[in-house]
């Protein structure tokens, strides 16, 4: 048998019937496991591409704050296997398609969102600060979309004045008090669970890059989504909702953290398209480039932005800011 044929009979899923679940943007994937022990789906990292520790060490501590993720069945963290428990299929994307109401769902997601802010994040996972995201977003943005938008890479003073421009615009908000961020806060990675009361009733996906970062994060990744338009009113109620849920009375400082994260977050998503359709092949999503690009220029019109907004003003003419692949989606 194979290593996971051997996993599954271990734990006693081995007659169990395995169906592919489509892929997502990252190495992971799933297969949904019928007539086993119970409902449940086979999650299989690549080892050396993505690790299961951090996934079953996070949902473990979101399960303690009395918010829904996956119960780990059992891990193999050497093989990159893991069964989790099945959640269903009522993902929010799914759920907004068939046109459930949009403010109830919002207004779910934002209250997990709460719970999850209320409490103290744990140590031990990675931090989720201005040097961290600055890494991240020069990995698409400077090593990615530049050289396929300029045809030549980027500059070492490109390089510094980009890091210089992220450092100015975030060190106002360092000393926030910081949070759990899960980083894939978004329709794809939440789950309606009707059986369940409160925040529980909205389960949590996708979360094993979580760190320890800022509230506007998350919050910004829920209400600016680069996968679908969120309605302005619709935006405005939900960080309502938000800041009168968490007693945030400085509404115009958070303003400021928001449009800063919301920056950061979507120049690298903008550029993260092009590497996904140039490096993995997966040109469907650059059908999400413009909408991203357009929630970046909006987020660099706050005042908050404006080091970030100066440095794409001085070396990214605005014909240039799109994907460069985004015609043969």
């Amino acid at each position: 048998m194979t290593d996971v044929e051997d996993f599954l009979a271990a734990h006693g899923f081995g007659e169990a019937m395995r169906q592919p679940l489509p892929g997502d943007a990252s190495f992971r994937r799933y297969e949904r496991l019928a007539r086993g022990p119970r409902p449940a789906l086979l999650m299989v990292c690549p080892p050396g591409r993505e690790a299961i520790a951090p996934f079953v060490r996070v949902a473990r501590y979101l399960a303690a704050l009395g918010l829904s993720a996956p119960a780990i069945i059992a891990e193999d963290d050497a093989a990159g296997l893991a069964l989790v428990e099945d959640l269903g299929e009522d993902t929010y994307t799914r759920l907004l398609a068939a046109g459930t109401d949009e403010q109830a769902l919002y207004a779910l997601a934002v209250d997990a969102l709460v719970v999850l802010h209320r409490a103290a994040p744990p140590a031990w996972v990675p931090s989720w600060d201005a040097a961290a995201m600055t890494n991240a977003t020069a990995a698409t943005l400077l090593d990615w979309w530049w050289p396929a938008a300029f045809g030549a890479p980027a500059s070492g003073d490109v390089v510094t004045s980009f890091r210089a421009a992220c450092t100015a615009m975030l060190a106002p908000f360092a000393g926030d008090p910081p949070v759990l961020a899960l980083r894939d806060f978004h329709v794809d990675n939440l789950l309606r669970l009707p059986d369940r009361v409160g925040a529980a009733a909205c389960a949590l996906l996708d979360f094993q890059d979580a760190g320890i970062g800022h509230a506007a994060y998350d919050l910004a990744s829920l209400l600016e989504d680069a996968r679908r338009d969120v309605p302005a009113p619709l935006r405005r109620a939900m960080r309502e909702r938000y800041l009168a849920a968490s007693g945030i009375s400085d509404t115009a400082r958070f303003d400021g953290a928001f449009a800063a994260h919301a920056a950061m977050r979507h120049a690298r998503v903008a550029a993260l398209w092009t590497r996904l359709a140039r490096r993995d092949g997966k040109r469907q999503y650059l059908v999400h480039a413009p909408r991203t690009w357009a929630l970046l220029d909006a987020a660099l019109a706050h005042a908050a932005a404006s080091p970030l907004a100066s440095w794409f003003d001085a070396h990214v003419p605005r014909d240039l800011r799109r994907a460069p692949d985004e015609e043969a989606a």
